[in-house]
């Protein structure tokens, strides 16, 4: 069989990969080849092997930056080989001539010639791998190897990344994180982004596709094993600052593009809508109401059969008219599509024909899940590039000709596991992680062929490196409708966020039926009139109200879930005022969140942010995972206790801080306790801020003027307007906006041009406590 190295330079013709280039060097440290390959002066690449090709091979898939060495130098001293540039100094340690192993290193010495390699930062920063794996084993019939590398890790060092992981605690140091794509994870989703950040300014993204389990910082090292490789490759970024860290993601795997703007609104779905009738009452609904709303949604089972890419036409007599009426109606529509092709439906002998399927080891297509009696379906081989093209154009032809704007790929870890099968690029064990990152790649290069001037977007419940450059939204897959699985949300999205997928969120109300345990406190929303759940879950419009309170500080905010009624007029009459509330507060805020997307894509940082990003010299925050920015002016608390009507919350030290509903002042470096009233999640405004804030619009197809722009002073501050036609590709041609300017001591707000609107910015500024 293929070595790895073989399969993805065969492939490079097909696939968008970066061509192999040569590294500053390789080195033999007695048979362990080790390759140094830099990308930018603060990011390098450092790849071992035994086999030379093997170290010379080119990046993983995901990875889509080519090497530059502009600014290096190599020199070779006593201590070793020395790669030096202005942001850091790397030197893999000369090795003594090996000696006889003592008896008892007979039993236990490591068969591999030793590597050690250190990266020294320009301010004394050290990152350092002192050992290397690489332990055989079979796997899926091929003879390969468990790979891995192990790195010193401070004492007081907080490590985050690596993905989705539901377990609900921000720090994984002292964890073992499964990295691997898994629905059925006990916690919810897991999903695996191998991009791991460190408190001490570094990041490693590890070069690797195959199942990965990482132990950050325990018993003093962090360890990084994964399941099938015949080398060790990884990158190693440095930074002074947390942003510079995305900033080299972004380099290395491509930028996060600019979502079309009608993703910030409300995104309205449900496991399903029906009939056609069914889904435009909703909208109609919204808009009788005079309730904003962007995106109506067609979940699963619209079709005739699983596979047959079509849409049925006595549920949905007129699809194109049902789209028209919508766009009418100045919203946009989403569709579901899945990669599952049953065996009965009308491609599956086709697509089985042609080897686009994922196969057994006798070359059968895999149809369904052993572990799942509900299942049916061989998963389309979406690392075939014919495969992903054909994907593209008989969907276009079949669901996106009946006016339909953007696709929902469903089941993207896939939900097949591809374990102990094979993909056309290889085993499904040796790619395991990879499904997600090239079946969205498949549409987003589809539409960028065929609809060029239009921006993209997929909805998409797993991701790998690199799938934030397809245009996915991400979000948490199908997670339980229960205070708990709120209360995990939290830590799990700023995770997501701080592995580089800036535009994650999650099912408000979770997705699976409601079905939650006796409430311990009298619901704080009386459940009357409530059509969402059934009686035995009083509390869950309480449930869904906290809930819709966080999400409307993420970054989408979507209505999904597997229950009789999903509509914010469907949680009972005390529900619905409030629901309405946040919702406008939501759309008063597109002109605060729409630059915020706009500047992830100028700088590949997130939006969504964990405390630890913007407050490194604050140790209180590296810990603290239920509370998190939202851009740079907001402090988000969610409310994810039952009856809570109050809750402690940290203000980060080295600022002043407004709450949003009182504008009451406090110190940072503080607990209090915040009062959080059923109709108020704790908001809180850093001193220095601006917020512009808009007016009531129906959807985002709507221009939107401003009603004022907000000042909290204290300290001087900036911020960006930006606006665009909010749909085409234009935005990567102009530039990042107007920057706002409030001085502190001349107590003054300035603008360095003419405001988006066209508005004059005097008569709009609104100083709290002015």
């Amino acid at each position: 069989m293929m070595k790895s190295w073989q399969i993805l330079l065969a492939l490079t013709s097909a696939m968008p990969l970066v061509a192999a280039a040569d590294p500053m060097a390789t080195m033999d440290r007695h048979g362990s080849r080790v390759s140094v390959e830099p990308y930018a002066p603060n990011i390098v690449r450092v790849t071992i092997a035994l086999d030379q090709d093997d170290a010379a091979g080119a990046p993983g898939l995901g990875v889509t930056a080519k090497a530059d060495a502009a600014g290096w130098r190599h020199t070779t001293d006593a201590t070793g080989d020395v790669f030096a540039s202005s942001a850091m100094t790397l030197t893999v340690a000369a090795q003594p001539w090996p000696k006889a192993p003592t008896q008892m290193q007979r039993y236990f010495a490591p068969s591999l010639p030793p590597v050690a390699v250190t990266i020294r930062t320009a301010d004394g920063r050290e990152v350092a791998m002192n050992g290397w794996e690489m332990a055989p084993h079979d796997v899926a019939g091929e003879h390969t190897f468990r790979a891995g590398a192990t790195f010193a890790a401070d004492e007081d060092e907080h490590f985050y990344g690596l993905g989705q992981n539901q377990e609900g605690i921000l720090d994984l140091k002292g964890r073992t994180i499964d990295c691997r794509h898994w629905y059925d994870a006990p916690a919810g989703e897991q999903v695996c982004v191998p991009y791991l950040v460190s408190s001490k300014r570094y990041a490693i993204l590890w070069d690797n596709p195959s199942a990965l389990t990482v132990s950050p910082g325990l018993h003093g090292k962090t360890h990084f094993q994964s399941e099938v490789g015949e080398r060790v490759s990884f990158f190693v970024v440095v930074a002074d600052k947390a942003d510079d860290l995305y900033a080299g993601y972004a380099r290395l795997t491509g930028r996060t593009p600019l979502p079309p703007k009608a993703a910030f609104g409300l995104i309205q779905s449900k496991a399903r809508y029906e009939s056609q009738q069914e889904l435009t009452g909703i909208a109609d609904g919204y808009r009788s109401r005079n309730y904003p709303i962007d995106m109506m949604v067609l979940d699963w089972f619209y079709w005739t059969r699983m596979g047959q890419i079509d849409i049925d036409r006595t549920y949905f007599p007129d699809p194109k008219a049902m789209n028209d009426r919508l766009h009418a109606q100045g919203m946009e529509s989403i569709i579901s599509v899945w990669p599952r092709f049953e065996k009965e439906s009308r491609y599956f002998n086709y697509l089985a024909n042609k080897g686009w399927l994922l196969k057994d080891k006798d070359g059968k297509p895999v149809d369904g899940l052993a572990v799942r009696s509900d299942r049916a379906g061989a998963l389309i081989d979406s690392t075939n590039p014919d495969a992903r093209a054909w994907f593209w154009r008989t969907i276009s032809d079949n669901i996106l000709s009946q006016g339909f704007d953007y696709l929902w790929l469903d089941e993207t870890e896939p939900d097949l596991v591809p374990d102990g099968y094979f993909y056309s690029i290889g085993s499904g064990d040796r790619y395991h992680n990879l499904f997600p990152l090239l079946h969205t790649q498949g549409v987003a290069d589809g539409a960028a062929r065929d609809r060029p001037d239009r921006r993209n977007l997929i909805l998409a419940r797993a991701a790998y490196t690199g799938a934030q450059a397809n245009g996915a939204l991400f979000w948490s897959s199908d997670v339980e409708s229960t205070w708990e699985a709120l209360r995990r949300q939290v830590p799990t999205g700023l995770n997501m966020t701080a592995s580089g997928i800036a535009n994650w969120s999650s099912d408000t109300g979770g997705w699976q039926w409601p079905n939650g345990p006796k409430a311990a406190h009298a619901p704080l929303v009386d459940p009357a009139g409530a059509t969402a759940m059934g009686a035995g879950y009083p509390d869950y419009p309480e449930l869904f109200v906290r809930w819709f309170q966080y999400n409307a500080f993420t970054p989408t905010l979507r209505i999904h879930g597997q229950r009789p009624a999903t509509a914010i007029w469907e949680y009972g009459k005390a529900a619905e005022p409030i629901l309405a509330d946040w919702l406008r507060l939501r759309y008063a805020l597109i002109p605060y969140i729409y630059p915020l997307a706009r500047q992830t894509y100028d700088s590949g940082a997130p939006y969504m942010r964990a405390l630890w990003m913007d407050f490194a010299n604050d140790p209180a925050t590296a810990t603290i995972g239920d509370e998190y920015m939202f851009g740079p002016a907001f402090l988000v608390a969610p409310v994810t206790e039952q009856g809570a009507t109050s809750r402690r919350v940290y203000l980060p030290a080295g600022t002043d801080w407004y709450d949003w509903w009182t504008n009451a002042r406090h110190a940072g470096g503080t607990w209090i306790d915040a009062a959080a009233p059923i109709a108020h999640m704790p908001l809180f405004v850093r001193a220095g801020s601006i917020v512009p804030l808009g007016r009531q619009v129906p959807s985002t197809a709507t221009r939107q003027l401003l009603e004022e722009v907000r000042v909290f002073p204290g300290r001087d501050g900036t911020a960006t307007l930006y606006d665009d036609d909010g749909r085409t590709q234009a935005y990567k041609k102009a530039t990042g906006g107007v920057t706002l300017k409030w001085d502190e001591r001349s107590r003054k707000l300035t603008a360095d041009g003419k405001l988006p609107t066209g508005q004059a910015l005097a008569p709009l500024i609104r100083v709290i406590g002015g």
